[in-house]
């Protein structure tokens, strides 16, 4: 938990933000979730909006912000015996409400009384319990208090929602200490995952090999950890292989510090520590793409811009693989670089790895005006926003070699005549390749988060596993 005065801060900015509209903004904190049973819970994480606005890590909390008096209460139980017995001792929630700096206390249940005759202003919830609470205090149907994906919660403030966005979007200078901590935890994760490849291994004791790093020194991962040699497959959370020579294995991992603030890496590697010629010439592509979108990151730049010039220079590599024909504007324009990269080049990040986007994709990742594409590849793009400082992103091209949507587009006649099929199809036993860095915007262009790289030109990454495997 930062200073009480950071929460203040930011909950004076959300006023500000909010100034003229009527009623009351409801915050509700995560409570324990029972896995199997009751006493049996998962993981306990609260809550991020929550964490941004009070940063109380403890369950079964609620808060509201009167936007016309700026008057805050923290509802909430002290605990009895019973639960002292079974926890220890714990704060009141008077001594909650000072850590985070709110004037007033209420128990619990006092909630729905408070918000009576007065219109509520509330953000989108995800967690089971949140919806059915939300619901019942709103007297409305639970499913309608939840985000809608990437139009957002029609139930929902879109005032109050769109002054939470604007406000996480751009990173204080604590929250970005504390994303490199989470960064540089990411490295030693990567590393210990890297060092670990080893034909025979099974990936599973790779992937322990990572979380022992996150669990050790954080909160734990930031997302389900991907490790693969199935590249093709965006989120593979199976790690039952062995790890066989001459395959390409996929690393997308993260950290969540203790400050639950998130890191997220990419990096592909040949298992058998050397690339073959076809695995460096996309690996090759796949890195200058990942150092051209670096390049263009800085204020003013639309990522959607960085996007589209990531795909041509990919389109344009691949032409002179003559895995494509034809012009390369005409390709970008159509859509034809979806075939090899159907997700987007990045997304924001901070408290969630996928910052904020239970508030809605499209007005976490567009400034208005934007549309969303219906082009595969594009129409995944969750960052498409003009770049300002404070901004974290990542920054992950990747080429994959799907063999169902290759032969869905070569049946369906998707591209246009302009994919060599006959060749492409000799990648279907290629697998993928995916690199991210995370980004932070500055003042005078860009610079990746975290004390040190990890490895990633083709050389380099050759060069290290190398003197890893001996």
């Amino acid at each position: 938990m930062f200073d009480k005065e950071v929460y203040i801060s930011r909950r004076q900015a959300l006023l500000e933000r909010l100034q003229g509209q009527k009623g009351i903004a409801l915050f509700l904190g995560n409570v324990d979730a029972p896995a199997q049973y009751k006493d049996n819970c998962y993981k306990w994480r609260q809550d991020s909006n929550w964490l941004y606005f009070f940063g109380i890590d403890e369950p079964r909390l609620a808060a509201t912000v009167d936007l016309e008096t700026g008057e805050e209460t923290l509802y909430g139980d002290d605990f009895d015996i019973d639960d002292i017995i079974w926890m220890g001792p714990m704060p009141s929630v008077r001594a909650l409400a000072d850590a985070a700096g709110v004037q007033h206390t209420a128990p619990y249940d006092a909630l729905g009384a408070a918000l009576k005759g007065r219109q509520v202003h509330f953000l989108p919830t995800s967690r089971y319990y949140n919806r059915l609470k939300m619901g019942e205090l709103l007297g409305i149907d639970p499913a309608e208090t939840t985000s809608a994906g990437k139009a957002g919660c029609k139930r929902a403030s879109e005032p109050l929602v769109r002054a939470v966005i604007a406000l996480r979007l751009v990173k204080e200078p604590l929250e970005i200490a504390a994303i490199d901590a989470a960064c540089d935890l990411g490295f030693e994760m990567h590393t210990a995952a890297r060092r670990g490849i080893r034909p025979g291994r099974i990936e599973q004791e790779i992937v322990g090999d990572m979380e022992g790093v996150a669990l050790g020194k954080g909160w734990g991962t930031s997302f389900p950890t991907i490790l693969t040699q199935h590249g093709e497959i965006f989120h593979c959370h199976s790690h039952a292989l062995p790890v066989c020579p001459g395959k390409l294995m996929v690393v997308d991992a993260g950290v969540e510090s203790g400050d639950h603030y998130a890191s997220d890496f990419t990096r592909t590697y040949p298992t058998s520590g050397l690339f073959t010629r076809k695995q460096r010439d996309i690996y090759q592509t796949v890195y200058e793409c990942n150092e051209l979108a670096f390049s263009m990151i800085r204020p003013g730049v639309e990522y959607r811009d960085v996007h589209l010039a990531v795909a041509a220079h990919m389109l344009d590599n691949l032409r002179q693989l003559d895995l494509v024909r034809g012009g390369i504007d005409g390709m970008v324009e159509d859509g034809i670089a979806g075939l090899f990269m159907p997700h987007g080049l990045g997304h924001n990040m901070g408290l969630d790895v996928h910052d904020m986007e239970d508030l809605g994709e499209n007005l976490v990742g567009y400034d208005d005006g934007q549309t969303r594409s219906p082009q595969l590849g594009l129409g995944s793009l969750r960052m498409a926003r003009t770049l300002t400082p404070g901004n974290v992103i990542t920054d992950e091209p990747g080429i994959y070699f799907i063999p169902d949507l290759i032969r869905q587009w070569k049946r369906e006649g998707t591209d246009g005549g302009r994919v060599n099929y006959a060749k492409l199809e000799t990648y279907f036993d290629f697998g993928g390749i995916r690199l991210e860095d995370d980004v932070l915007v500055t003042e005078g262009g860009a610079r990746r988060l975290g004390q040190r790289r990890l490895p990633i030109a083709p050389d380099e990454i050759e060069t290290v596993m190398q003197n890893e495997q001996q």
